[in-house]
């Protein structure tokens, strides 16, 4: 299983978990699988894209994708989430509400990214909602001893930020786009600047010293890189 992660153009980051970072806005999904699931974290940003990462999960362990965490509500993270049938989806508490609120919104800003009106479109109205809300922490237990943490740490990019731990040595760590390395932190309309410095020291409390960090964008980082783009937040949005 490890040694075919490459061959797909995916990154592995430890045993039975890797990402790949999705051209366009080198967005990352991962892929964490135990004896008697997988879980994909994010889903790209058309169905397209999607039905690209369910084959090349079926691919590398020959079985579906169960289950899925979806960081954050941008529209790069959540719209290939109806290409997967059949999983069980999971958000921040208050996600839900918000894509179906929210999704013409969703529609606008793929579209004003560059995704086709077509492709924006066919995403928006096959979404899928998550079926479960996270508030504080959710053990996942995908089998084999395999467990993730998914925890509601924000609000700080968006409103609704979930990440996702898989306890080891070292810890990995799905950040979404609570840290970005291949640009400056984006903080839109939706951001919580006041939040945010806090939401990474909850992220740095998850993963640990030797955690192995991974961000919405970009290549893997560690703990330094994380606590010195806490500090620059801080100055930024004049918090502490």
């Amino acid at each position: 299983m490890d040694a075919s992660w490459e061959e797909f153009g995916w990154e592995r980051l430890g045993h039975g978990v890797g990402r790949r970072r999705l051209p366009g806005w080198d967005a990352t999904v991962a892929l964490v699988a135990g004896t008697d699931g997988v879980l994909l974290f994010d889903t790209g940003s058309t169905l397209r894209e999607g039905a690209e990462v369910r084959a090349q999960a079926q691919a590398l362990f020959g079985r579906r994708v169960t289950h899925i965490a979806l960081s954050h509500p941008h529209f790069d993270h959540v719209l290939g989430t109806a290409a997967f049938s059949g999983t069980e989806v999971y958000g921040a508490v208050g996600l839900a509400e918000l894509l179906e609120r929210e999704a013409s919104g969703l529609h606008g800003s793929a579209v004003r990214h560059g995704v086709t009106e077509h492709d924006a479109a066919e995403a928006v109205d096959a979404l899928v909602s998550p079926h479960h809300q996270v508030c504080g922490e959710w053990t996942l237990d995908l089998g084999g001893g395999r467990e993730v943490v998914l925890a509601d740490v924000g609000p700080a990019h968006s409103g609704h930020d979930l990440v996702a731990v898989v306890p080891g040595s070292p810890a990995i760590v799905l950040c979404g786009d609570l840290v970005e390395e291949s640009g400056e932190p984006q903080a839109g309309e939706d951001a919580f600047p006041s939040r945010w410095p806090a939401a990474l020291d909850r992220l740095l409390e998850l993963g640990g010293e030797d955690g192995v960090y991974v961000p919405g964008h970009g290549a893997v980082v560690n703990a330094a890189f994380v606590r010195a783009q806490r500090e620059q937040l801080a100055v930024r949005f004049g918090v502490s």
